[in-house]
């Protein structure tokens, strides 16, 4: 269903038009009888899957401490 409101009544009942936003509704918000804006859902952005991680997996010493000359050598010591 479409419903036009003006911009004092949006302001005004906004929490109610949103539900009816959420339930399917389009709302239109009207300046002086002249339409201006929607309120319409928002669309879900479709999964995305990082593909160039295929097949990765994190070694099991991944999160251990690095040995100190590997240490030494990123700290340029």
């Amino acid at each position: 269903m479409r419903l036009q409101v003006n911009v004092h009544e949006a302001k005004t009942r906004m929490s109610e038009l949103l539900a009816r936003v959420e339930a399917g509704d389009e709302v239109i918000i009207a300046r002086a009888g002249h339409p201006v804006a929607s309120l319409v859902p928002v669309a879900e952005p479709a999964a995305r899957e990082l593909g160039f991680l295929d097949g990765f997996t994190v070694p099991h010493d991944f999160f251990e401490p690095l040995p100190d000359d590997e240490l030494d050598a990123w700290e340029g010591s």
